[in-house]
């Protein structure tokens, strides 16, 4: 009978296929690139099995590293579950929840719409315009602008959010992105349809809208924000931005307590806050 296989190997093993470098691998879990190499050709070895092509391109999964990863993913979300339930006997349990920069402000401002102070569970925001890792943990709920596609994860559709071209009367120019900006549909939008009407940019969206209401230049705002910013809105619904917006979360998460309560009470909210009625 073979001896079982050490966790904390299967850890790194997800780690590494995750970044697909050793390097990403290393920062992330404390140790160094060449102990990490050395772990995963002796897990090799043990399993018989290749996990990894090694090439210029990094660490990339073989079909066994692809499955061992979906088995591996399943024991990090099995740990993070010790780790919530051990939470959850310390008083109410703090949910992370990761948002882009407009729903999280949003929510943020919104905070007791849809929370109280005497409930189980306390919002613990995240800001991040990147996918954080649930599976890990990273967050326990994220709003995002599309459907989950992985397996283990739980999508719940809350609204149809719409965009509009907001600014002062009489302002012809446009503000964009700054080029190390992340990338949002409707700073390439801007990009593609008024380049060269833009005047200036910035890297955060946020600022863009102070600059569009001190008469600086126009800007692409959800409506959500646009319709409460005191700017007037300059054109219809722009139809290639309009998505779906989705609460997503671990499919075993979902069913504890503060998690099950906080995914209800944020998609009540964001049900009735985020949607317009955009022409």
């Amino acid at each position: 009978m073979q001896a079982p296989i050490p966790w904390n190997d299967l850890a790194l093993f997800a780690a590494i296929a995750r970044h697909g470098t050793l390097a990403g691998a290393a920062t992330e879990t404390g140790m160094s690139s060449a102990t990490l190499s050395r772990r995963m050709t002796a897990l090799e070895s043990r399993l018989g099995r290749r996990l990894f092509r090694h090439g210029a391109q990094g660490y990339a999964v073989t079909d066994d590293g692809a499955a061992l990863l979906v088995r591996a993913g399943r024991m990090e979300a099995a740990a993070a579950d010790v780790a919530q339930w051990q939470a959850d006997g310390a008083g109410p349990t703090r949910v992370r929840i990761s948002a882009g920069a407009w729903t999280g402000q949003t929510l943020a401002a919104d905070v007791r719409q849809f929370w109280s102070p005497g409930a189980a569970w306390i919002p613990e925001f995240v800001h991040c315009d990147k996918d954080m890792d649930i599976a890990r943990r990273e967050i326990d709920i994220g709003v995002r602008n599309r459907r989950p596609e992985q397996p283990w994860m739980a999508g719940r559709r809350t609204a149809r959010v719409d965009f509009a071209v907001y600014g002062r009367p009489g302002v012809s120019g446009w503000i964009g992105a700054t080029s190390d900006a992340v990338s949002t549909p409707s700073a390439r939008w801007v990009a593609q349809h008024h380049g060269a009407d833009v005047i200036t940019t910035v890297n955060d969206p946020r600022l863009g809208l102070e600059l569009a209401r001190a008469g600086v230049g126009r800007i692409v705002l959800p409506c959500f924000v646009g319709d409460g910013s005191g700017l007037d809105r300059l054109s219809d619904r722009i139809d290639a931005l309009s998505h779906d917006e989705w609460l997503v979360c671990h499919h075993d998460a979902r069913h504890a307590p503060a998690i099950r309560d906080a995914l209800d009470a944020l998609g009540a909210w964001l049900s009735s806050r985020l949607s317009s009625n955009t022409p």
